[in-house]
């Protein structure tokens, strides 16, 4: 009687599917989680925006329509920048901060209202045929050339002058006019963009301490020497103090996010869609999405998000070179921070900014602006891992 062979555990590491995008199975997993998050964007954009666009004598579904077609748009461009070498981006990192620069000093420039109006107090969007962000663009613009500009200056980083100053410069010409819009919160981001990579990339610890000591007066003198700025400050201090203004919307933001317990009140049945929270479908969505969807809605968004970054990070780590691994971290890097800060504000842990929620609210420039940069990690992703090339 023949013995019946017996079925053991494979040994060895285990092999993922080919993705179609390159090896492994990373650039797989940034699609899908992608899909997932756009499709719960929309469907979360919609419940909170639809009783707003009514109230401006629109169609309930003006703003997602909207939004939609920025995801098409979007989608398109992100599949391109997937399948482009992401090498050919450190060709274009000087020409994307020119422009980017040259687009933000149009912004803050006096005769220039026409074609960029002030909205709200602050001169953010250029009206050019299409109404886009700069600002939005710019992230994308400090990433490529930081990252370009790290790997030729990996090796002088010991040196303030010759490592770290060049960078300050063109930081403060993409930050600067972003600040003046004003634009605080993008500001900071956008530095800390650069700071993250130069980091990575090998810059000394107590070059960012230097900077540190000088940065922090001005950023100080920014947060209480502007009247809106302080009254959002010492409203995120007290909520209480001010429940009708400045800390109106935080306490709306937490009576949302209390009012959806665990289970949430149900799709398209929350109170606060109503007009109670202000900017609820772009600024403050995180908050209507905890009301409607509950605690579990909640830990399913914040699960996607933390495996998207961990997918980036792993992409990063296997890059075959050092400007893929820096460009796949700043990029990682961008969606992290939007979506911390985000809900951070959404909890009234961080002063009120008004920072995005990556590819759920509202906002076409956002939108493009992170899918383009998902793109761009999976081209990193593309490239076989394992490989990895000499570092100057």
């Amino acid at each position: 009687m023949t013995a019946r062979p017996v079925d053991v555990a494979p040994t060895g590491r285990i092999r993922f599917p080919d993705s179609g995008l390159g090896r492994g199975w990373e650039a797989s997993a940034v699609i899908v989680l992608t899909a997932l998050l756009l499709i719960f964007g929309l469907v979360s954009l919609y419940n909170a925006s639809s009783i707003l666009a009514m109230e401006q004598e629109l169609a309930d579904t003006y703003y997602v329509s909207r939004q939609a077609l920025g995801v098409v748009i979007g989608v398109v461009l992100m599949t391109v920048c997937a399948f482009i070498p992401y090498s050919v981006w450190s060709r274009l990192s000087w020409p994307l901060l020119l422009i980017s620069v040259g687009s933000l000093v149009l912004l803050v420039l006096p005769w220039t209202e026409s074609i960029a109006p002030s909205i709200n107090g602050s001169r953010r969007w250029l009206r050019i045929g299409v109404t886009v962000q700069p600002s939005e663009f710019a992230k994308i613009a400090i990433v490529v050339w930081t990252a370009g500009m790290a790997v030729k200056k990996a090796s002088q980083f010991r040196s303030l002058r010759r490592g770290l100053a060049p960078f300050l410069v063109a930081w403060t010409l993409l930050v600067l006019p972003v600040a003046l819009e004003p634009d605080l919160s993008t500001a900071l981001l956008i530095g800390s963009l650069g700071l993250i990579i130069v980091f990575s990339a090998g810059a000394r610890i107590s070059h960012f301490i230097f900077l540190g000591l000088v940065l922090a007066p001005i950023i100080y003198s920014q947060l209480v020497g502007v009247g809106f700025r302080l009254e959002r400050l010492l409203a995120w201090l007290n909520p209480a103090s001010d429940p009708a203004g400045a800390g109106f919307q935080v306490r709306q933001s937490l009576i949302a996010l209390g009012s959806g317990g665990v289970t949430g009140v149900g799709i398209g049945q929350g109170r606060q869609r109503f007009g109670f929270l202000p900017e609820a479908h772009n600024d403050f969505i995180f908050s209507m999405i905890g009301e409607q969807w509950g605690l579990i809605g909640v830990l399913i968004l914040l699960m996607m998000y933390v495996a998207l970054v961990l997918v980036g990070f792993r992409i990063a780590s296997r890059a075959p070179d050092l400007f893929g691994e820096l460009l796949a971290l700043g990029f990682t890097s961008l969606i992290a921070l939007q979506a911390l800060v985000h809900m951070a504000v959404g909890f009234g842990l961080v002063p009120t900014t008004g920072l995005a929620l990556p590819l759920i609210s509202y906002g076409r420039s956002n939108l493009i602006v992170t899918l383009v940069s998902l793109g761009i990690l999976m081209s990193v992703a593309r490239v076989a891992p394992g490989i990895k090339a000499a570092r100057a």
